[in-house]
């Protein structure tokens, strides 16, 4: 199976008014876990692969290539998408790479000139039929960006849709980067009233720190695509822990790494199904 287009992903979702699950990539492991999830579930998955990893290898392409490869190989739709761009060149490189969407994330612009940038990367994006999703108010917690009770404007979203051309928006609705426990508590009636406002699927980041019951009700209330990454990595990294706890003397970093894996993936099976309300 060739890599999913996410606008048709998204658009299914929709639809059938589901949640589909956007982890994100730290490396290799990661994405392999995350593909075989999705194939456990029997789901559609869209890998995201942030501006941060980026930085982290060095380049986008390598770890890119080998996220698109495990999506061409999947026996499910996988769609592969740039999380957090805040380069307007990054967007444009992993378009040129086979990604099914980008994020460009001119929240911590003013209004006007998120306008202006986003028209841009739309443009060239919408000419290669590459979807982007871009974010309106930011979302709070990750390196005091701001106060978690910014909430995205219904009004102001909807002109900014309308300005620019994006496909999918990313608003701000109580939830917050990076969180480790899972308390955050979403405001439903506004998500209710941004799905009125906005003819583009809405998108949920911060994710990991909101409980099962509110995702669930987010999504009823008409979020479709939903992030998900330090809640992932936390069952990633616990497994290792506990691998190494109980095998002091192993250095066949391959075994280790392969508990983690494993952790994410079961892990990552489950949400996909919760977002299904399965």
């Amino acid at each position: 199976m060739t890599r999913a287009d996410t606008s048709r992903l998204l658009a299914d979702a929709r639809t059938e008014r589901v949640g589909i699950g956007a982890f994100n990539v730290l490396h290799l492991e990661t994405a392999e876990g995350l593909v075989a999830a999705a194939e456990r579930a029997g789901l559609p998955v869209i890998l995201q692969i942030s501006e941060n990893c980026v930085a982290f290898h060095g380049s986008l392409a390598p770890i890119a290539r080998a996220s698109l490869a495990l999506a061409e190989a999947a026996s499910v739709p996988v769609g592969v998408h740039l999380d957090h761009a805040e380069s307007e060149s990054l967007a444009l490189e992993a378009i040129d790479l086979g990604f099914t969407s980008v994020m460009y994330d001119g929240a911590k612009l003013d209004f006007v000139d998120n306008v202006a940038t986003t028209k841009l990367v739309v443009a060239v994006a919408h000419g290669a039929g590459v979807l982007v999703e871009a974010e309106l108010g930011e979302i709070g917690g990750k390196d005091g960006a701001h106060a978690p009770g910014v909430r995205t404007d219904p009004s102001e979203a909807a002109t900014f849709v309308a300005e620019t051309g994006v496909d999918a928006l990313a608003v701000a609705v109580g939830s917050s980067h990076a969180m480790t426990e899972r308390t955050a508590a979403l405001d439903i009636e506004l998500i209710g009233r941004l799905a009125e406002a906005v003819p583009v699927p809405l998108v949920l980041h911060g994710s990991s720190g909101v409980p099962d019951e509110t995702i669930v009700a987010g999504i009823r209330a008409g979020l479709v695509k939903i992030n998900v990454s330090t809640h992932l990595n936390a069952a990633f990294t616990g497994a290792i822990r506990a691998f190494l706890d109980a095998n002091p003397t192993v250095v066949d970093s391959r075994k280790y790494v392969a508990a983690g894996r494993e952790a994410l993936s079961l892990e990552a099976t489950r949400l996909l199904t919760l977002f299904r309300g399965e």
